[in-house]
């Protein structure tokens, strides 16, 4: 924020154009488009009768919390319920079924994937509705999630989302923001054109008929030679609007889900969001620049930011140690030391920063007015933990890797491909261009 704001200062009294300047500009006109178009957005409020089927995939939860998710969707009426428990055994969760009238099937191919399918076979319903199994519903989320689907152009939709008792750590607190950010910009944003380019897996309804179809290359197809079971909810999304629907957003459908106390399951839960997001944004490449001209720009610039910023910091670094001081800094009073003139800017540039996130995220805030005092908070997770984890997952996006993040699931496939070297290649590409471009 900080190196932005003297390039402009540059910009308009001198004339000078800055690349960094310039790309940080298309930034925040996008999120002034995003602003713009989510203030336009309102839910479906006519009722909707349809058949449901609910898909809820399962390789382990505590007895009392799954129970308690199959009381709360039960309670709703769904025409179905089928459970599919993927990897070995699990007599519990079985006797659960059983006991509430819930059907369930077992399967001993672990993956989510693969369970989608053996629930999907059995279901019925015009709408499938894929929840995951630790998420708990709230009051007529069903009712509210099908109302969409009046309009026959709607192929998906996603519910809004937070973390159980956010006040329970900085983390939860972090991981709400992200949710919340995520239900008052993003998602009203692209639903009002008919694109939210990830619809969020914790519960999403799709048409059975959509599902049924691509349901064979959503089990093999490849991204750079190598089959990557992480992020089903952005393929299945994918699959949606390339079959010709709309995927929405519908904000008065509420559900809740946890979020990881240890900071370790944390950025393994955001690493492998990152390689998912990222690897289907370039296999969705060409179809949005198509079809969907104004997610493509999100997306890419979702994928571009990281690379900026670490190309920024570097050269800051650099300038400052080799006492090389840009241009536009010659006005500040920068100390003679090197390392107080770092530290002099880095405070700054994060005084600046904090400024630009409270504006950014004010509709958070107004929300939850407590979250300001750990503003700086996340924005040092923002920067120490999802700008590494969101680089790491760029350049490891081809990778064949395990879901991460709990024991006896999908532990990847024993295969290599030579273009695995391709993220790698891209991703320095993108780094050499940053730090040129902030030069």
């Amino acid at each position: 924020m900080l190196a932005y704001l003297l390039e402009l200062r540059e910009w308009r009294n001198n004339g000078v154009v800055y690349p960094f300047a310039v790309f940080m500009t298309m930034v925040w006109s996008l999120w002034i488009i995003r602003i713009l178009l989510a203030r336009r957005y309102k839910p479906w409020k006519r009722p909707w009768q349809t058949t449901t089927s609910v898909i809820i995939p399962v390789v382990d939860e505590p007895e009392d919390l799954f129970r308690s998710v199959l009381q709360r969707i039960t309670e709703q009426r769904p025409t179905e319920v089928i459970v599919v428990i993927n990897g070995r055994r699990n007599p519990v969760l079985e006797d659960i079924c059983t006991d509430m009238g819930v059907d369930w099937r077992w399967t001993e191919t672990p993956g989510k994937r693969n369970a989608l399918r053996v629930g999907l076979a059995e279901a019925s319903g015009e709408i499938a509705v894929l929840v995951d199994s630790d998420t708990i519903w709230t009051t007529d989320t069903l009712a509210e999630l099908v109302k969409p689907f009046r309009d026959p152009e709607v192929g998906g939709v996603t519910t809004r989302q937070r973390i159980l008792d956010p006040g329970r750590s900085v983390l939860t607190r972090w991981a709400d923001w992200l949710e919340s950010v995520r239900c008052h910009y993003s998602m009203p944003a692209m639903s009002v054109v008919g694109t939210v380019g990830c619809l969020p897996g914790r519960t999403i309804a799709f048409r059975r008929s959509i599902l049924e179809n691509c349901m064979e290359d959503f089990l093999g197809e490849k991204f750079l030679g190598v089959f990557l079971e992480v992020s089903d909810d952005r393929t299945l999304t994918n699959y949606t609007l390339k079959a010709g629907y709309k995927s929405v957003y519908q904000s008065t459908s509420l559900v809740y889900t946890d979020a990881p106390l240890e900071l370790r399951k944390l950025a393994k839960q955001q690493y492998r969001w990152a390689r998912g997001s990222q690897y289907n944004t370039l296999r969705m490449f060409w179809w949005m620049l198509r079809h969907a001209k104004m997610l493509w720009l999100f997306y890419i610039a979702d994928i571009l930011v990281p690379f900026v910023l670490l190309g920024t910091f570097a050269s800051w670094a650099v300038a400052v140690w080799q006492r090389d001081k840009p241009g536009i800094y010659n006005q500040l009073p920068l100390p003679q030391t090197p390392w107080h003139a770092l530290v002099f800017v880095l405070g700054l540039a994060a005084f600046m920063s904090l400024i630009s996130m409270a504006i950014r995220f004010g509709r958070h805030f107004a929300y939850r007015p407590k979250d300001m005092v750990f503003l700086p908070v996340f924005m040092v997770i923002n920067t120490l933990l999802l700008l590494p984890v969101r680089l790491l997952g760029f350049f490891r996006m081809a990778h064949n890797a395990s879901w991460g993040t709990r024991a006896d699931s999908f532990a990847g496939e024993r295969t290599r491909s030579p273009l695995v070297v391709v993220p790698y290649l891209l991703g320095a590409a993108l780094l050499f261009g940053s730090v040129m471009m902030s030069v």
